[in-house]
């Protein structure tokens, strides 16, 4: 048990998490709240759009990415190309028998992707390889919706992405998927994923075109053509493992683009271990931090006085002779955790409880994020589907 002399550093520790929290509860953004857009008033002429998958060993999925791609319930022109990226497992034919089963095989185009060049990674140059073919395909069209072979859209996905692009005037509209929470590894781990990510890109502040913010989320992604075009497409961002973000990033100056929580869009891909997720995280946290062990360090640090430090030091206090007295800043501190956390955890539809292993999922998160460095030095950084994409 810590000696009382301790009393004024752990009551400084304890200060310091209380502030910690007051920054983030009132002075970013608003992250922690769940809001969704009002619906955006209808056009009166509905753009035409090439929807563009890149797809690699996704046999599994990609038939019900296409068919809800072609199902959607929008008034406007729309052709979908599938870049087929070297799959082994028949991407190919599975996409093509979706688009059959729903008699639009002509509204469908597979690709086969060329071979990755040097300098670029493999889901951005699928990317590429779609534009390409779009604009020998559909070179009117004003629009392109980026997804993933692992995503289901509603219905009306497409038209709600378009009015509001429409309505608001933005270059670049996205949603953050739902993605799957069922197993047990899901519901400690996949809220926590998107509550951080909003914790980093504040949703109200990427929204805001007067904020230098810029982030967006590939599994959709609604981009006009002329703001692609400006930035030059996407040879921009070739190099780019968090491709979504660097997208944004490049189109925003300039520019308006929104990001918000998706309803109707959740992904198929089931993380049903932990290791899944850690390799889900590990893949490309060190290039957030822009492969700088001083950043690393800075964000382990970091973690550890938000998640923590607040739940240690409370415990503390209650368990030796110190008291509550030292320590009542990290009690509050714990509290506008589980505060800020709730809203995340309802839009899942978890138990509140959950909440209180927050602590435990940060830690996770902070073994993932050292995995990720220690991957990268050892030459196996960016690993997705055999090929080790991070540079060096």
């Amino acid at each position: 048990m810590p000696h009382p002399a301790l009393s004024p550093l752990l009551f400084a520790l304890s200060l310091l998490t209380l502030l910690i929290w007051c920054v983030l509860l009132f002075g970013r953004g608003g992250f922690w709240r769940v809001r969704k857009p009002a619906p955006s008033p209808l056009p009166t002429q509905w753009p035409a759009i090439v929807a563009i998958i890149p797809a690699r060993d996704e046999a599994a999925v990609i038939g019900r990415a296409v068919s809800s791609i072609l199902g959607q319930d929008y008034a406007g022109p729309l052709r979908l190309i599938v870049v087929d990226d070297h799959s082994s497992d028949g991407t190919a034919e599975v996409a093509r028998a979706a688009a059959s089963a729903l008699g639009k095989a002509d509204a469908l185009m597979v690709v086969a992707a060329r071979e990755l060049p040097p300098g670029w990674s493999g889901k951005v140059w699928a990317q590429s390889e779609g534009l390409a073919a779009a604009d020998r395909l559909a070179p009117d069209a004003g629009w392109l919706w980026l997804t993933d072979a692992d995503i289901h859209h509603g219905a009306g996905v497409l038209a709600a992405l378009s009015a509001r692009a429409l309505h608001e005037r933005r270059d670049l509209v996205s949603l953050m998927v739902r993605l799957r929470c069922m197993s047990l590894w899901e519901r400690l781990i996949v809220p926590a994923f998107v509550f951080f990510f909003a914790k980093l890109y504040p949703f109200a502040r990427v929204n805001d075109p007067r904020c230098r913010v810029a982030a967006a989320a590939g599994g959709c992604m609604l981009v006009r053509r002329t703001a692609l075009a400006r930035i030059g497409g996407f040879a921009a961002i070739r190099a780019a493992l968090i491709d979504d973000c660097s997208l944004a990033a490049r189109i925003k100056p300039g520019a308006s683009i929104r990001l918000d929580l998706a309803e109707d869009s959740h992904s198929l891909r089931p993380y049903d271990d932990w290791r899944s997720l850690w390799d889900m995280i590990a893949r490309s946290a060190y290039t957030q931090l822009h492969h700088s062990l001083l950043l690393l360090a800075g964000a382990v640090v970091g973690m550890l006085l938000t998640y923590l430090a607040p739940v240690v030091l409370a415990l503390v206090g209650l368990a030796s002779d110190i008291g509550l007295g030292a320590v009542w800043p990290a009690w509050l501190a714990w509290a506008a955790m589980i505060t800020a956390y709730l809203p995340m955890l309802h839009e899942y539809r978890q138990p509140s409880g959950l909440a209180l292993l927050l602590p435990l999922t940060a830690l996770f998160y902070i073994g993932a994020t050292l995995a990720s460095a220690w991957r990268y030095y050892r030459h196996r950084g960016g690993q997705w589907k055999g090929r080790m994409q991070a540079e060096h």
